[in-house]
């Protein structure tokens, strides 16, 4: 049977958001610490967590794709969640390189 994205439970999609999130929280941490954002910027944080939220659902779809292994999705939930937009981008880059003549 093949998955689709409404074929994955409420949790299923609780536990990817979590880490996504979660990944956003770290990267708005670690701007903070570095002076790159003010410490109560909410528009910025809410747009962090957006962003790594949405990314992070992108990647469990990918790995899910690729069939990885559970702790593997996860991990790059995280991680990917922690990038935002960057992972957003390079998703982006890979794309243009596979079908050079999309307008993407």
């Amino acid at each position: 049977m093949e998955k689709d994205p409404t074929s994955y439970s409420l949790l299923t999609y609780a536990w990817v958001f979590l880490l996504s999130i979660l990944g956003g929280v770290v990267n708005f941490m670690r701007k903070l610490h570095e002076g790159h954002v003010r410490a109560f910027n909410i528009i910025e944080f809410i747009g962090e967590l957006v962003t790594s939220a949405f990314a992070g659902i992108i990647t469990f779809w990918l790995c899910e794709h690729a069939q990885f292994a559970p702790l593997i999705t996860a991990a790059l939930v995280g991680v990917s969640g922690h990038a935002g937009s960057r992972a957003i981008f390079m998703l982006e880059e890979f794309l243009k390189s596979k079908f050079p003549g999309a307008k993407l």
